[in-house]
């Protein structure tokens, strides 16, 4: 069956509607919540209005995704364009309130080819501008022979499980798993005097949530 072409326009009002309805539902109840029928009641509108600016629930999904990426890459490169780039990336991957959207759609990617693409396509972006900004730090003096692209990985990767974990409830062992990455990351980045919530720069990428729901 041929698909509908979009007609709506991207700075629509009602698409952006849309894009936050469902984007709330997300968070609420689970990607597997996620139908065209469904964000059009969340709203009150009608499904063929969905349909017209997203003829299908991917075209959907796919556009809350690249939204909430867009947003991410912005607060991303602003944390690490500051002095400690490297202590950004941790504070970054870490904070629980940046990953309750991003664990939905990596459950997601387990069923729908659509946002798999996506990811790995925005993750390869994302990875290589966080190798940029660290490249600027002195890894070549390190003996362990890390380099930006391999610690850019490692930071993200270690966060992620963390905050991963303590949405369900695990703990054992993360107190210490921050004491010896931080530690690791003085070392490689001496820290400055800094004034402030530690935190600021961290993005605002959703709310604290539970893990992700996984569909049928």
């Amino acid at each position: 069956m041929k698909r509908m072409r979009r007609i709506g326009t991207e700075e629509s009002a009602t698409r952006a509607l849309l894009l936050d309805a469902t984007e709330q539902l997300m968070l609420d109840e689970g990607y597997a919540a996620v139908s065209t029928r469904r964000v059009a009641k969340q709203i009150g509108l009608t499904p063929a209005l969905v349909h017209y600016y997203f003829p299908a629930t991917d075209d959907l999904l796919v556009a809350v995704y690249r939204r909430a990426v867009d947003k991410t890459v912005e607060r991303l490169r602003t944390a690490i364009s500051s002095e400690e780039p490297l202590h950004a990336l941790w504070r970054f991957s870490t904070d629980a309130d940046c990953t309750a959207l991003a664990m939905e759609f990596m459950a997601m990617a387990n069923h729908r080819k659509a946002i798999r693409a996506e990811i790995a396509s925005s993750a390869e972006r994302v990875r290589t501008m966080q190798a940029a900004a660290l490249s600027k730090l002195a890894f070549d003096k390190d003996p362990n022979g890390c380099d930006p692209l391999g610690v850019a990985a490692l930071v993200v990767g270690i966060g992620r499980l963390l905050v991963m974990e303590g949405a369900l409830g695990i703990a054992l062992g993360h107190d210490r798993v921050r004491d010896i990455a931080e530690h690791w990351l003085d070392s490689l980045e001496p820290r400055q005097e800094t004034t402030g919530d530690a935190r600021a720069d961290a993005p605002a990428y959703g709310r604290p949530q539970r893990a992700g729901r996984r569909g049928n």
